[in-house]
């Protein structure tokens, strides 16, 4: 028999480690560089798999480093990788418009009004970062018509 554990990580759990790894070196790294980083308790095929996922998702770039590649996050954070999933999500509907009202009306109290407080004033509540590719143009704003 093997020493393989019986029980399956939590979905999502080894792409969280790999980011986090990601994040910390804030350099690109290689499958093999991440595999160091993370204790070597992986192998380094699973490690190239997941970065190779990640990839697919848009959450990483990758560039050529000799013979592999090397890994950078496009997302800098988790809030950043939650609201890269929150805008996939949106764009999958067609009727954008009734997915954002079903999301705003499960809101609580407080997060409506935060969501107010961010929308108001010409969205100057917004972090200035958000104007890059993970952000999704504010209803009314150029950009956001026909999306």
């Amino acid at each position: 028999m093997s020493d393989v554990p019986s029980a399956r990580r939590p979905a999502g759990e080894l792409e969280a480690e790999v980011l986090a790894a990601l994040w910390s070196a804030r350099q690109p790294m290689t499958p093999q560089d991440v595999q160091s980083a993370l204790g070597g308790d992986l192998a380094r095929t699973t490690i190239a798999t997941i970065l190779a996922r990640l990839h697919d998702k848009g959450t990483v770039e990758r560039t050529r480093a000799g013979r592999a590649y090397a890994y950078t996050p496009t997302v800098h954070d988790t809030a950043g990788l939650a609201a890269r999933r929150m805008h996939t999500e949106l764009g999958r509907e067609a009727d954008r418009s009734t997915v954002l009202a079903r999301f705003v009306s499960d809101l609580s109290a407080e997060d409506e009004q935060l969501l107010r407080d961010l929308l108001g004033d010409g969205a100057s509540g917004l972090d200035p970062s958000s104007s890059g590719p993970d952000s999704t143009p504010t209803p009314g704003t150029p950009g956001a018509a026909g999306s």
